[in-house]
């Protein structure tokens, strides 16, 4: 990732689109810390797309089809050891 500095990104604003389009992100610093990234559009477009519904997500987990005994009392109240 390329870095920049702010005063050097504005002066040459064509050139950090340009690489950010070619070489990937282009960082942003304000007095050395980073502060933004330039990417390009085909990136945007990629990170804005949906990744799935939560029930995909939970499917893709590793623990997917693991049966777990979640079993619990059905009584109002349960037995506690607060003395």
């Amino acid at each position: 990732m390329g870095t920049w500095q702010l005063q050097e990104a504005k002066a040459r604003l064509s050139e950090v689109i340009k690489k950010a389009d070619k070489e990937g992100p282009q960082s942003i610093t304000v007095h050395g810390y980073p502060t933004a990234v330039v990417i390009s559009r085909k990136e945007y477009e990629q990170l804005k797309q949906p990744q799935g519904s939560f029930v995909e997500f939970m499917r893709r987990s590793p623990l997917y089809g693991v049966n777990i005994d979640l079993k619990r009392e059905q009584t109002l109240t349960r037995k506690d050891d607060i003395a």
